[in-house]
C-alpha cells in the first residue's frame, strides 16, 4: 500500500472530539469529554493540568494505550493514519518506532530483573529484525552516550535498582528515542525528581528534540516546565480543553479564570513568607460534573449562565478560551487575581 506524505502544513498528530469513559453499574463514566489537540511537526504541546484532570488518560487513549474496559470514541490521526480502533498488532508497529512513550515512573516501567542493556536491545529487536546483536550493542552505547549517561560500557551491565531516579529516567528517555521517531510523548518526565535533575533532564529533551527533529508532547501539572519549554500549551480541566494558545500569550493574557489560578499558584520567589495561593475547592469527581461549565464552583468570575449552560469555545486567532466571559475578564494581573480570589493558606 502507499504510503501518502502529508503536506508540511499538517499537524503530525491530529485529535478531535476524543472522548474516554468507562462502565459502571449506574452506564459510562466519561474522563476524557471531546478533545482536540494539534501537534505540528518538530513543536513542543505543553498539556497542563490538575491531577484528575485527565492529561494524561486522554494521551495514553489516543495513542491506544487506555485500558482493556475503556470505552474510546473521535479521531485521532498520526501521519494520516487513523489511530482510534486500529489493531492493537498494528499500534505496536507504531509505538515504540514512528512514536516513543516516556511514561510517568521510571522504576516501575523498568523490569527489575533485566539488565538496562537488554531492555533497550529488546526494544531495538522488537522493530528491526535484521539488527544483529553486535549491531544492537552498538546502538545501545550510542544511545546511553546520547542521554549523558557516563560509562556505557559498565552501565550496560547494570539493573535498574543500581540507577539513580535521575539515571533511570535518562535509560527511558533513551528507549523511547532507540528508533528514531517522529513524536515523543513524555507524561510526567520530572516527577520526584529534584530541581537540579528536573533541569538536566529538560534540556535533554530539549536537545534530543533540536538533534532529531522530533515533535514533543509534555504532560504535566508544572506550569514552569511548559513555560521555558513548549511553543504551545493546552489546559485540560475535568476531561476537556479549557484554553490553548502559544505559550508567550497564555502567561502573557490567559483568557481562562482556570488557568489564572494555575498561572497564580505558582510560588513566587519575591513572595517570600506570604501565604500560597492555591485554587479553592477541589475538581470535580468523575460522573460527578456540574451542570454548565464544569469549573463554576469554583470560579470567582461565575455567573447564572455559567451554572446552566455549557461554555461555547471563543477563539481569538490562534488563541481559544472555553469560558462564557473569555473576551470580557479583567486586564490580567497576577498579584491581583490571588489577591481577588483569595488566600487560602
Amino acid at each position: 500500500m502507499m504510503n501518502i506524505v502529508p503536506a508540511a502544513s499538517e499537524p503530525l498528530l491530529r485529535v478531535r472530539d476524543l472522548k474516554v469513559g468507562f462502565a459502571s453499574a449506574g452506564g459510562t463514566l466519561e474522563a476524557v469529554r471531546g478533545i482536540d489537540l494539534d501537534v505540528s511537526r518538530g513543536g513542543v504541546l505543553g498539556i497542563v493540568g490538575e491531577s484528575g484532570s485527565g492529561k494524561s488518560l486522554s494521551m495514553l487513549a489516543a495513542l491506544g494505550l487506555q485500558a482493556r474496559n475503556a470505552v474510546v470514541s473521535g479521531s485521532v490521526h498520526f501521519n494520516n493514519q487513523q489511530l482510534v480502533g486500529r489493531p492493537r498488532k498494528e499500534m505496536r508497529k507504531l509505538l515504540g518506532s514512528r512514536i516513543g512513550m516516556i511514561f510517568q515512573d521510571p522504576l516501575s516501567s523498568l523490569n527489575p530483573v533485566m539488565k538496562i542493556g537488554d531492555q533497550i536491545r529488546e526494544v531495538l529487536f522488537l522493530h528491526d529484525r535484521r539488527l544483529t546483536g553486535k549491531g544492537a550493542t552498538g546502538r545501545v552505547m550510542d544511545l546511553l552516550q546520547l542521554v549523558a549517561i557516563p560509562q556505557p560500557d559498565r552501565r550496560i551491565n547494570q539493573y535498574p535498582h543500581e540507577f539513580s531516579g535521575g539515571m533511570r529516567q535518562r535509560v527511558m528517555i533513551a528507549m523511547a528515542i532507540a528508533n528514531d521517531p517522529e513524536l515523543l510523548v513524555a507524561d510526567e518526565p520530572t516527577t520526584a525528581l529534584d530541581v537540579t535533575v528536573q533541569a538536566q533532564i529538560m534540556r535533554m529533551l530539549r536537545d534530543l528534540k533540536e538533534k532529531l527533529g522530533l515533535a514533543l508532547i509534555l504532560i504535566t501539572h508544572d506550569l514552569g516546565v511548559v513555560a521555558g519549554h513548549a511553543d504551545r500549551v493546552a489546559v485540560i480541566y475535568a476531561g476537556q480543553v479549557v484554553e490553548e494558545a502559544e505559550v508567550h500569550e497564555l502567561f502573557a493574557n490567559p483568557r481562562h479564570p482556570y488557568t489564572r489560578g494555575l498561572i497564580a499558584s505558582i510560588p513566587k520567589l519575591a513572595a517570600s513568607g506570604s501565604k500560597l495561593y492555591s485554587i479553592p475547592g477541589a475538581p470535580p469527581r468523575l460522573g460527578a460534573y456540574p451542570e454548565g461549565c464544569a469549573f463554576h464552583p469554583r470560579c470567582i468570575h461565575a455567573q447564572d449562565i455559567c451554572r446552566t449552560t455549557a461554555p461555547p469555545t471563543i477563539a481569538f486567532g490562534r488563541h481559544r478560551s472555553a469560558c462564557h466571559f473569555a473576551d470580557r475578564l479583567p486586564p490580567w494581573d497576577r498579584a491581583n487575581e490571588a489577591e481577588r480570589q483569595g488566600q487560602n493558606g
